[in-house]
């Protein structure tokens, strides 16, 4: 095993360890948090490493950047999930090369993003990001506007409305931290009916994973603590 598969396999163990305490801290089941490492810009090798170490989920920014791994990754039973911002020009991609798009806020998208999917994969899973924090440099939906924006999802086919997506302002402390995650909480709870239960809350990274934890997160997006520092886009 090279060093940089090492260094891999011992991130991935590292972040699956600040997973389990938090679950046993907060009082979450055991194995309910997903981890989501995040691989943009990072090379093929290293997600080969982390799949080597167990890890399947990975999630992309990029389209063609992403498209290019998954064709010299695709003996791999690997799971993909677009975080990055979707641009118009790239939904055809990411429909027919994702599992996931955790950034879908536009009607547009999904509208597109269904008619483009491949019907022998199956509906395209969305969570649809909310800015909790009101922050203007970042999209998202205000959660009032979040209901409708499911309802009208519910209507297309090709797409099934998973849960919730936030990237909330950074705090220092826990407590700071928490209230957004848990904001973004409260409104799933509101929101989810039988028919659609958004099980799914896509929250936390690396430097607040534990309050998001805390708050109900069912994945968690980690990139620089499992692959180090990104290279050069």
């Amino acid at each position: 095993m090279s060093t940089d598969e090492q260094r891999v396999a011992h991130g991935i163990e590292a972040v699956r360890r600040r997973i389990a305490e938090a679950e046993v801290r907060f009082g979450r089941a055991p194995g309910s948090v997903q981890l989501l490492a995040v691989s943009k810009v990072q090379p093929a090798g290293k997600i080969a490493a982390a799949y080597a170490a167990g890890q399947t989920a990975f999630g992309e920014s990029y389209a063609q950047e992403a498209l290019e791994k998954q064709a010299e990754l695709r003996h791999l039973p690997l799971h993909w999930h677009f975080i990055g911002r979707v641009q118009s020009n790239k939904t055809r991609d990411i429909a027919a090369g994702f599992d996931w798009v955790h950034s879908v806020f536009e009607l547009k998208h999904a509208r597109r993003f269904g008619s483009q999917r491949p019907p022998e994969r199956g509906p395209l899973k969305l969570c649809v990001q909310v800015n909790v924090s009101g922050e203007a440099s970042k999209g998202g939906l205000k959660p009032g506007e979040v209901a409708d924006f499911i309802t009208a999802c519910a209507a297309i086919d090709g797409v099934r409305v998973e849960g919730l997506m936030a990237l909330p302002a950074q705090s220092a402390d826990l407590e700071s931290q928490r209230r957004p995650f848990a904001a973004l909480r409260a409104l799933r709870d509101r929101l989810a009916t039988p028919a659609l239960p958004l099980p799914v809350l896509s929250m936390g990274m690396s430097a607040d994973l534990e309050a998001a934890i805390a708050e109900g997160a069912t994945i968690v997006r980690v990139g620089t603590a499992i692959f180090g520092s990104r290279p050069p886009n």
